[in-house]
């Protein structure tokens, strides 16, 4: 698989230390261009761009809390989480070159339902077997003004001993026109933990509007998220 580590390594090098920072918004490296802000009920504020010096159809997104960034990485044109980098748990991974069965944007449009297998490498954290499925549900909704499908979802994360990390399942939403999931109701368990998530997107925000680029989220801020695991399971499955 072509990686852009110049891209990621000057991402980090940008975008880190504005948004913890809190400035007012941020600075793209050259060649990056956003086109998408999305707030979500979450107290979370998502950013969408791409970048000149990527292959073809892969966008990227960066995720801020109330106190910084949180997760910054990269989907390819079929949504598969090629890279991304979680500031929480301090790790980074990177998709296997060959996957079992690939995650497939086309194939979950084409025929309603998309299955997946696959790993993902870190030197952090070591190898993350992901396994599960997605289904247009056959409904929709509009959210400020943007149309999208939802979707129901199920996924398990095994360590390389495959032994169960945590497990979810609930509804997303997809975007046909952007291809891209984003994150709505779902359940998430870690041994013998269990609870909910609602990170549905509450304001899309595009060039030239208030809010734009903006580091502060502004919708479910001040509730207490400290008891959460760090990492994938935390926002119930790994970032797309």
């Amino acid at each position: 698989m072509r990686r852009a580590p110049a891209v990621l390594a000057a991402l980090a090098a940008v975008l880190v230390p504005a948004a913890a920072a809190a400035a007012p918004g941020f600075t793209l490296p050259a060649g990056c261009t956003a086109y998408l802000t999305v707030q979500s009920r979450s107290c979370t504020v998502s950013h969408h761009f791409t970048c000149a010096g990527d292959p073809e159809g892969w966008q990227r997104r960066i995720d801020l809390d109330g106190e910084g960034m949180v997760y910054f990485g990269a989907i390819d044109a079929e949504t598969q989480w090629v890279e991304s980098v979680h500031m929480l748990s301090g790790h980074s991974e990177r998709l296997e070159e060959a996957p079992a069965d690939p995650a497939s944007f086309s194939t979950l449009l084409a025929t309603g339902i998309d299955t997946w297998d696959f790993r993902t490498l870190s030197e952090e954290a070591g190898t993350t077997r992901y396994v599960g499925q997605d289904r247009l549900a056959g409904t929709s909704e509009v959210i400020d003004g943007v149309a999208l499908e939802q979707t129901e979802f199920a996924i398990t994360a095994y360590d390389e001993a495959g032994a169960e990390i945590w497990r979810s399942e609930g509804r997303e939403y997809i975007s046909r026109e952007w291809r891209m999931f984003l994150s709505g109701v779902s359940s998430v368990t870690v041994g013998a933990e269990s609870w909910t998530t609602d990170d549905r997107p509450a304001d899309f925000i595009f060039p030239g509007e208030a809010g734009f680029l903006s580091p502060v989220p502004t919708h479910g801020c001040g509730v207490v998220m400290s008891d959460l695991p760090a990492g994938p399971a935390a926002t119930g499955r790994a970032p797309r």
